[in-house]
């Protein structure tokens, strides 16, 4: 059975009907949430057979001068050939967290022109919560997949775009927190201003889920009716490209597709001196 997602977001139980299926790729995209980290005491634990996709190593521009930012076509056609994908494989993504970094790997993969990918609400809590079986984390045997890249350039914004939409005043959406948007919390990246774009509005990621969840496709379309009522182009933003792409997934998954990412997010805006920022 050839598997296909029709949505952005696929259930524990969804997943755990389709294990078996011929063409399923499941992909564990865990890293440490900003200011915390991993408890290496523990030994790490994953859905069965599942491949770690390494977004602090590999997929991402590793000569760039900023964070998790985006890499080229080529090099993640490469590296997720590596990954076993093909063009006509389905692929899950989850993270340790509940949904948390899982995201940015289901826009990269929309970036790069493959949509048969959905992120798995509740990861591998949910996962565990509801019995199904895990296994100590392992290399599994991989056959090199013959995934193509096509780049979707529409899904992000550069830094330059982003300050033409604030100086128009467009929608623009930052998924920190409130108080290191209003710059009452500082950032934890040092030496890094703190405020945010001028003309963005604050919308939390957690206001996206719950109890590590995300929220339901009609409550994510009621948030996305008060912050957007025309319905006009959205970009995201965070502290480096992680926490956006949250927002990316509430959008689609509410039905809302005019949107894209600011690959840099505060950590290129705060850095950059030139650059206005309000408080």
């Amino acid at each position: 059975m050839m598997l296909k997602v029709t949505t952005p977001l696929v259930s524990v139980e969804w997943l755990q009907e389709n294990l078996e299926a011929e063409n399923l790729i499941i992909l564990d995209a865990t890293i440490p949430k900003v200011g915390g980290a991993i408890d290496i005491t523990k030994e790490k634990q994953q859905i069965k057979n599942a491949v770690f996709f390494d977004l602090k190593n590999v997929f991402l521009d590793v000569k760039g001068e900023y964070p998790n930012t985006i890499p080229s076509k080529e090099h993640f056609e490469e590296q997720v050939q590596k990954l076993g994908v093909n063009n006509d494989s389905c692929v899950v993504v989850y993270d340790d967290l509940g949904v948390y970094s899982s995201p940015r790997v289901w826009w990269l993969f929309n970036v790069f022109g493959f949509k048969n990918i959905a992120v798995l609400n509740g990861g591998l809590p949910a996962w565990k919560e509801a019995g199904y079986a895990v296994e100590f984390q392992k290399e599994n045997k991989i056959e090199q997949g013959n995934f193509k890249a096509e780049f979707k350039e529409n899904l992000l914004r550069v830094t330059e775009q982003v300050l033409e939409a604030s100086n128009n005043k467009e929608l623009i959406l930052d998924a920190r927190s409130k108080g290191r948007f209003d710059a009452t919390e500082s950032e934890p990246r040092k030496d890094l201003r703190s405020g945010h774009i001028p003309n963005s509005k604050s919308l939390p990621y957690g206001m996206l889920q719950s109890d590590g969840n995300m929220k339901s496709a009609k409550e994510l379309q009621q948030l996305f009716s008060l912050v957007n009522p025309e319905k006009e182009h959205m970009t995201f933003s965070c502290g480096s490209g992680i926490t956006a792409c949250i927002l990316a997934l509430g959008a689609e998954a509410s039905g809302y597709t005019n949107y894209s990412v600011y690959d840099g997010s505060w950590t290129e805006w705060g850095s950059r001196l030139e650059l206005p920022v309000e408080k």
